[in-house]
């Protein structure tokens, strides 16, 4: 008899999602949208942190280097635990230590130290990560593989929803609640006085992430108790005795689509983290005012995103996503350089518009390098989650280039990303199907 889960590769009327995954499909979404509000209410403490504790932006950017570093760390983890178990037992240990490294900001701001705060935005994003790594190839499988590229795509669709309440809290709970002291204001101060100002606003910091801990709970125990089908979910025995993590990570590097896959979404995640990290800080540098008004750019870029991306979704039944990838990477590229070039009103909102072009960047690298790996996907899944170093290693280069030529100038970097993503859309077009 044939099984359920079969259905035709390419066919236009083949389910988008199999009847007996929805629920779990619906699920998975919270978890998209979850891992988005962490990520952009970790965006604006490099500016927070800068100010509370009077470093540098490049200091600052060690946020940014905890957070994505974590990922890297993980991913491969995450992979075994996925391999060994099952998608969902990845999922339910991501959400757990997500949820340990969300109340640790705590003690954290008990203990009012910037080290501390980096270790809890380290377990946090561990957590993430494992879950990201699961998430993504399950949501990939709950339907035909011709459509996982879309499916993809329309779970992500959900992330940038978090994102955006993510933005929402910090401009609301955190950014409004900085004392407005300069840092030579706060040099001068008394050091009970400064104590103070800082307890206040390492206070502001807290609160939203010991409320998202709660939240990642509710999330935690559906998930737990939601139904999915064994032959989704079962462990393979053989195929667990058979793990050879050396000659898969042969097999993945001998495939340039996967390698070359894994390499621009380093740069992807580059760029995206680049630009909306210090997109306050250019609207600052170009346009004046307080960190709360220029946070309202960062939210706007992010409404972008998330239109943007059901927009993507449904230009893809129409247009082969690795040629979408190519034209918004360029165009990407040149926004950066035209707000490097023409800094003020209009430079700013070149820097709002480039959201528009990442909407649709991670989900399709990850599927178009993910495509064809077969029992392989696991471990490919990690490479690719790994990748997103790339979020830790280029801010602290952006953030050095801010204190030393300005924020203005400091979106070369991202121009560069960019360019490599293109590169990669433009090979895939050449050599792949997606």
């Amino acid at each position: 008899m044939k099984n359920q889960n079969t259905a035709p590769e390419n066919s236009l009327s083949a389910p988008f999602v199999y009847p007996n995954m929805k629920i779990a499909f619906i699920l998975l979404i919270t978890c998209f949208a979850a891992w988005g509000v962490a990520a952009n209410m970790t965006d604006p403490l490099v500016k927070v942190f800068s100010k509370i504790f009077t470093m540098s932006t490049f200091e600052s950017a060690l946020v940014q280097f905890a957070y994505y570093g974590a990922y890297f760390c993980l991913a491969i983890p995450a992979a075994f635990i996925n391999a060994r178990y099952s998608y969902k037992a990845g999922v339910l240990t991501g959400l757990g230590l997500a949820i340990l490294g969300a109340l640790a900001f705590y003690p954290a701001s008990i203990s009012m130290t910037y080290g501390f705060f980096l270790a809890a935005l380290f377990i946090l994003a561990a957590g993430l990560s494992i879950l990201e790594t699961s998430a993504n190839p399950f949501v990939m499988t709950m339907g035909p593989e011709g459509s996982a590229a879309r499916r993809l795509n329309l779970a992500q669709a959900f992330n940038p929803v978090g994102t955006n309440i993510g933005v929402f809290l910090a401009a609301t709970l955190i950014l409004p609640n900085l004392n407005t002291a300069s840092a030579e204001e706060r040099a001068s101060m008394a050091p009970e006085m400064l104590l103070s100002i800082r307890a206040d606003e390492l206070n502001s910091v807290m609160t939203p992430y010991v409320g998202m801990a709660f939240v990642l709970m509710v999330i935690w125990a559906l998930i737990y108790f939601m139904r999915v089908p064994k032959s989704a979910n079962k462990v393979n025995v053989d195929e667990v005795q058979k793990i050879d993590f050396v000659a898969t990570l042969g097999r993945l590097l001998a495939r340039k689509q996967y390698r070359w896959g894994v390499v621009a979404q380093f740069f992807n995640v580059a760029a995206q983290t680049c630009t909306w990290t210090f997109t306050i800080q250019y609207v600052q540098e170009t346009l004046g005012g307080t960190e709360a008004s220029a946070s309202d750019y960062l939210q706007y870029s992010l409404i972008i995103f998330l239109v943007s991306r059901f927009v993507m979704t449904w230009l893809m039944g129409f247009f082969r996503p690795a040629v979408l990838l190519s034209i918004l990477a360029l165009l990407g590229s040149a926004l950066c350089l035209y707000a490097v070039m023409v800094p003020g009103v209009t430079g700013v909102w070149a820097i709002v518009s480039i959201s528009a072009c990442l909407s649709l960047m991670f989900p399709t690298i990850y599927s178009i390098a993910l495509d064809g790996l077969g029992s392989d996907t696991k471990f490919g899944s990690a490479g690719l989650v790994m990748a997103i170093l790339g979020g830790a290693v280029m801010p602290l280069i952006q953030g050095a280039t801010i204190d030393e030529y300005g924020a203005i100038a400091s979106y070369l970097v991202p121009a560069v990303c960019f360019l490599v993503v293109a590169a990669y859309g433009m090979f895939s077009v050449k050599n792949t199907t997606v």
